[in-house]
């Protein structure tokens, strides 16, 4: 068992720790509670879980399987590995057992997810053969065998979206048989991606309606604070919630870790990717199994190659123990790190959030967090990938140099003390719920009766499908026209667009992989450095027409980021209200977002080294805001002490932007954002804070209706800013287009007070 306390002393004691802990959570042991079911189980499958030494229940577990046995829906909201695979594998396991044709479909989010519970499910004698994944890996000799006999299907919303819906009569002995249906994970379900799957579960509904079953949803989340709302506005059906945890804790110490000022007055700190890979380093050369947490697929490259680089530096044997691990690799690639990592080959893993949720990769004991993950919900589940066994684990949270991660390194209490944030889905955007609207026609022809299931705003889309030729009423029936072939293949479902671009290496002619169109122009724009395997490769052309990137490997040591301008409509107001002196507003707009040009950064001391403009067409799209006006004093307050009004709108709009995932489970890059001393559309000064997808996702919604404790944390966190100017940690942006001018801190401090000022 590994002893927490030394090896942060042992941190403290090196001669390159520099006071970086801002704060350590010592988090108790809990022991274990425990409940009876009300009726008792299957023998066969009592044997098992005795065998398995699964038994006795915990009292989350027994209550869930006794609402699922009385066929209600069940939202299991507890912390990371509670046993929460229980709630519903026992449930499907005696309903396989009992009911001789009862089937299950399981849905998670990756696929890496579905063949770590393959293997659990396959460990059961009288299950070895009846379950089965169905994904994008599976042969295709083999898809016929798993339509015509599996009973528990294991697969993902793609799939099923793309590959069962649309050919729900090759699986109709699955859907008129289907008893439960179980979704995974559910808190991963939301923005863009869950707004999608709730419409997908919807066609799910539909067709189940169709064959005569009425299956039981059970939904798994790691704790959010609207587990019942969440399930309810993804499934559309009503849940009993289960989220009173009587699993047993080991304890956690979790530290905050904020990465050193190189430059306090101009408010440089240390890269935070470069503090990840020494402490990384650390805990793989003291044997510590670990996974590391990036943001994005280019920082779990950049932290992998730093890392070796560590390793090699101080000549450890360990550099060909640790390996990176994202979306974008091949199948067989993932699943050989995750069987090394499982199997202990590897001590450590840099990771996206693909690692992030509850697949079984053996006793880790150490977790380590690039940056806020945009959620409380998020960085827990993160964390407690270490401390499954029932030890005692290690987390650490490094500080990125922005808002809200300073915000929390200097205010620890606002994430332990504060309830996790609110799971938005919003399957009624009309961009959405149209493009599941011509799948389900493909399906089953749409009648009036589909309002049940898809909602209030379904027959006002469905008029509007029809208004445009998509849809054909034919004796109160509504048709998919004749032009439209398989709509769901024309649907990405993890993102607005539905559409990706290849990136082709022009060295060996091979694809390497996809990203989706909505980010090609910030990730493979020509000049671009992009990172696959921890080999770098550099953009050379980028075809539009194509939708291909053509790439070459390079030995560049920089990395890439790009910057963009934005610029905003308004197209209705949907509410306003009044706050304090000012009124603040919410509507529909259209933004126009154009990539100007990239950055050119130093790997390892992050430096910028140069700057490249960029000509690429805009991309526009309506979404959801939030605006406010300033009040006529503090604008005269300013003009008074000769303080920058545009610098003080851009700085605020900057802040706020960043701190506004505090209140809304969303990421930063989900938000963007507007400030002009005079917008033509209201001839005043405006900051707008809008949903960065087509038809919004609810963020502006939230921000909205709590947007005074937006601004009061967003003063808080510019005013505790030890810089003199603003800088990165409290008004600067990576992603602006103008080079982060005009900004005034003094300026913002006097707005957000202004705006806060009840008199």
């Amino acid at each position: 068992m590994m002893d927490t306390s030394a090896f942060i002393q042992a941190l403290m004691a090196q001669p390159g720790y520099r006071s970086q802990i801002a704060h350590i959570e010592h988090i108790p042991r809990r022991k274990a509670r425990y409940a009876e079911l009300d009726e008792p189980l299957e023998e066969r499958l009592q044997r098992y879980l005795e065998k398995r030494r699964l038994l006795p229940l915990y009292t989350h577990q027994a209550e869930a399987i006794n609402y699922a046995r009385r066929g209600m829906n069940v939202m299991v909201a507890t912390s990371s590995a509670s046993g929460k695979t229980l709630c519903y594998n026992i449930p499907v396991m005696e309903a396989v057992l009992t009911e001789p044709h009862s089937c299950a479909l399981y849905l998670f989010p990756t696929k890496a997810l579905a063949q770590d519970q393959l293997r659990t499910l396959q460990d059961y004698p009288h299950l070895s053969h009846e379950a089965s994944t169905f994904d994008g890996d599976t042969p295709q000799p083999e898809r016929a065998g798993i339509r015509k006999s599996a009973r528990v299907l294991l697969t993902n919303p793609d799939m099923l979206h793309l590959g069962i819906l649309p050919n729900h009569q090759s699986w109709s002995r699955l859907l008129r048989q289907l008893r439960y249906v179980v979704v995974d994970e559910a808190h991963t379900y939301r923005g863009v991606f869950g707004s999608h799957v709730a419409c997908v579960l919807r066609r799910l509904r539909r067709l189940c309606n169709f064959y005569g079953s009425s299956p039981c949803f059970i939904c798994s989340s790691a704790t959010i604070a609207n587990p019942g709302e969440h399930a309810e506005r993804l499934v559309g059906l009503p849940f009993r919630v289960v989220d009173n945890d009587g699993s047993p804790y080991g304890g956690k110490d979790f530290v905050f870790w904020d990465p050193p000022f190189i430059d306090e007055v101009k408010g440089v700190r240390r890269s935070a990717n470069s503090e990840a890979a020494n402490l990384f380093a650390e805990l793989v050369e003291s044997d510590i199994r670990t996974l590391t947490f990036a943001r994005t697929r280019r920082l779990t490259e950049l932290i992998y190659n730093y890392t070796r680089h560590r390793l090699a530096e101080i000549g450890s044997s360990r550099v060909k123990r640790i390996k990176p691990y994202r979306a974008g690799y091949l199948p067989e690639e993932r699943r050989q790190i995750e069987k090394e990592l499982f199997g202990g080959k590897l001590t450590g893993v840099v990771a996206t959030t693909a690692l992030e949720l509850g697949i079984d990769i053996g006793d880790l004991e150490a977790t380590v967090l690039t940056g806020y993950p945009g959620s409380i919900a998020s960085t827990w589940q993160q964390a407690g990938r270490s401390g499954r066994s029932g030890d005692r684990s290690l987390s650490f949270l490094i500080g990125h140099d922005d808002p809200l991660d300073q915000y929390f390194m200097r205010h620890p209490e606002a994430f332990f003390a504060k309830s996790v944030e609110n799971a938005l889905v919003n399957p009624d955007n009309p961009y959405i719920l149209r493009a599941h609207l011509l799948c389900s026609a493909w399906e089953l022809p749409l009648t009036s009766e589909d309002v049940e299931v898809f909602g209030a705003t379904y027959e006002g889309e469905r008029v509007g499908l029809e208004a445009e030729g998509l849809l054909r009423e034919r004796r109160g029936k509504w048709y998919l026209s004749p032009a439209i072939a398989y709509p769901a293949q024309n649907i990405n479902i993890r993102s607005t667009s539905g559409e990706n671009f290849g990136i082709v290496d022009t060295s060996t002619g091979s694809l390497l992989e996809t990203v989706e169109a909505s980010v090609a122009f910030f990730q493979i724009h020509p000049g671009a450095i992009y990172l696959h395997q921890g080999e770098s490769y550099l953009v050379e052309e980028l075809d539009l027409a194509g939708r291909t990137a053509y790439v070459a490997p390079t030995s560049a040591n920089y990395y890439t980021q790009t910057k963009e301008l934005n610029d905003l409509r308004i197209l209705r107001v949907l509410r306003d209200k009044k706050c304090g002196q000012t009124n603040v507003y919410l509507g529909e707009v259209e933004v126009t977002t154009t990539v100007v040009g990239f950055k050119k950064k130093a790997q390892f001391t992050e430096e910028v080294i140069g700057e490249e403009p960029l000509d690429l067409p805009p991309q526009r799209f309506p979404t959801v805001a939030l605006w406010f006006d300033l009040p006529p004093k503090v604008v005269a307050r300013i003009d008074k002490e000769q303080l920058d009004f545009a610098g003080g709108l851009h700085a605020v709009e900057h802040a706020a932007i960043a701190i506004l995932p505090l209140f809304a489970l969303c990421d930063r890059n989900d938000i963007g954002g507007v400030s002009t001393p005079l917008h033509p559309d209201t001839g005043k000064a405006q900051i707008f804070i809008y949903d960065a997808y087509p038809g919004g996702i609810g963020i502006s919604e939230r921000g909205f209706d709590l947007v005074e404790e937006l601004w009061q944390t967003t003063l808080e966190a510019i005013e505790e800013c030890p810089c003199q100017e603003g800088c990165p940690s409290c008004i600067q942006s990576p992603k602006c287009g103008n080079n982060n001018k005009p900004l005034d801190k003094k300026a913002a401090q006097v707005l957000l007070e202004g705006l806060l000022s009840k008199k």
